[in-house]
């Protein structure tokens, strides 16, 4: 199995920057794709962002597209989300997630990640 603790979270002003670390343990890890969820107060679990098992395809939703980096480390077991010109909007619990498989057709579907970290919060004042 995989587990996953985020890191990196907290607050930033509007057009400023924050990157993200998910550090997982566990002897599979290059075998996993991985993605990013963000979760608002009162609004559904939604999909950020995610990357194959080698980092070779990476995907966003809307709403991230050109401000966000999703990357991975593996000899260092470890995913990045690089968040630059923050907004309002960003502002949500971001959790880590680790599917069963090195890759998905299915990348922002909640139902295709096993493993899930514990959310780290991120705060962008309006």
């Amino acid at each position: 199995q995989v587990q996953l603790v985020e890191s990196g979270g907290g607050l930033a002003q509007a057009g400023g920057s924050l990157r993200l670390s998910c550090a997982a343990s566990g002897r599979t890890f290059s075998s996993n794709a991985m993605g990013w969820f963000r979760q608002a107060p009162g609004k559904e679990r939604e999909f950020v962002a995610a990357i194959n098992w080698n980092g070779g395809n990476t995907y966003y939703a809307d709403s991230v597209k050109g401000r966000f980096t999703i990357s991975r480390d593996n000899p260092k077991n470890t995913v990045y989300l690089q968040m630059n010109n923050l907004k309002p909007e960003d502002t949500a619990v971001y959790y880590c997630a680790a599917a069963p498989t090195p890759y998905s057709s299915y990348y922002a579907r909640l139902q295709t990640y096993d493993y899930w970290g514990q959310g780290t919060q991120v705060t962008v004042p309006s």
